[in-house]
C-alpha cells in the first residue's frame, strides 16, 4: 500500500512475463524473415537470351541500343501486337521478365516449370535490331511496378528512343458526364509525355480519368527520364480477348512508330 498521497509503487502482475517479450522477439525475427524471403520472391527478373548480338549493345554501358519500344498490355493489347506487328515481319525472341505474386506464379527461379501467362516476352526486329517489342499478359502488382520499369529501362539505350504502351481498360471506370450506356464501346484514348512529339492517332484521355498499373508505371517513368512515350488506352466492356477490342487498336496503325512494321491483313 502506498504509505503517502502520490507514491509510486512496482506493479507486478502474474499476466506479463519476462520469457513471453523474449517469444515476441524470436517471432518478430521470424516474421522478418518470412518478409525478407517472400520479398525476394516478388523480385522482377529480366532474362535476355545470350544469342542476342553484341552489334546491337552499346559496348561502353552493356545496354541493348533501342530506337523504338513496343509494349503491348493485357490480352487486348497482345492480340493485336500479334496480329498486326509480330506477323508481319520477322521477329525473334530475345528475352523474357519474370514476376511472382498473387495472381502470377512464376517458379522460373527455383527451377520448376514455368505456368502460362507468367512472363512477359521481349521481341526484336531482325532487320532492326534497334526495334523491341513486349508483350506483357500476365499481372504486375503494385509493388513490383517500379522494379518492372526500372529493370527494362536499364536494360535498353533510352537515349533517342520512343516509347509505345497499348492496353485496354474497363469501360465502366471511365469517368464522363454523359451516361456510360451512351458511349460507343469499344473507343480509343491516349495520353502522352511532355517531350513526346508525334502526331497522335486518337482523341487525347480527358479529365478526370486517370491511368493505372503497367501502363502508368511506364508513363511516369518516361515523364520523369525525358522519354517521349504515349499510351494508347482502349476503353471496352470485356475483359477477355475480344476481336471488336483488338480492331479498335487498329488506328494506331498511321502512327509514325507503328506504320513501317505493319503489313493490313483482312
Amino acid at each position: 500500500m502506498a504509505t503517502f498521497f502520490g507514491e509510486i509503487l512496482p506493479v507486478f502482475s502474474r499476466a506479463v512475463d519476462d520469457s513471453e517479450d523474449e517469444a515476441v522477439l524470436e517471432e518478430d525475427e521470424e516474421d522478418q524473415e518470412i518478409r525478407r524471403e517472400l520479398a525476394k520472391k516478388r523480385e522482377v527478373y529480366v532474362e535476355w537470351n545470350p544469342e542476342i548480338s553484341s552489334s546491337t549493345k552499346n559496348s561502353s554501358e552493356g545496354r541493348l541500343q533501342c530506337s523504338n519500344f513496343i509494349l503491348a498490355v493485357g490480352d487486348n493489347a497482345v492480340g493485336f501486337l500479334q496480329c498486326y506487328i509480330l506477323s508481319s515481319g520477322n521477329w525473334e525472341e530475345v528475352g523474357s521478365v519474370h514476376v511472382w505474386n498473387e495472381r502470377c506464379k512464376d517458379l522460373t527461379a527455383t527451377n520448376q516449370k514455368l505456368p502460362a501467362n507468367s512472363s512477359c516476352v521481349l521481341y526484336q526486329l531482325s532487320t532492326d535490331p534497334t526495334v523491341l517489342a513486349c508483350q506483357c499478359g500476365c499481372y504486375v502488382a503494385e509493388d513490383q511496378l517500379f522494379q518492372w520499369t526500372e529493370k527494362i529501362f536499364n536494360s535498353i539505350q533510352t537515349k533517342g528512343v520512343t516509347v509505345t504502351v497499348l492496353s485496354s481498360w474497363p469501360v465502366a471506370e471511365y469517368r464522363t458526364a454523359a451516361p456510360v450506356t451512351s458511349l460507343q464501346v469499344p473507343f480509343l484514348q491516349a495520353l502522352k509525355t511532355r517531350d513526346y512529339s508525334g502526331t497522335i492517332c486518337c482523341p487525347l484521355l480527358t479529365q478526370p480519368n486517370v491511368v493505372q498499373g503497367l501502363p502508368a508505371a511506364v508513363l511516369s517513368h518516361c515523364q520523369v527520364w525525358q522519354i517521349p512515350a504515349v499510351l494508347y488506352q482502349c476503353y471496352t466492356d470485356t475483359i477477355k480477348l475480344d476481336l471488336v477490342t483488338v480492331e479498335a487498336f487498329r488506328p494506331v496503325v498511321s502512327s509514325k512508330n507503328l506504320s513501317p512494321l505493319v503489313q493490313v491483313k483482312s
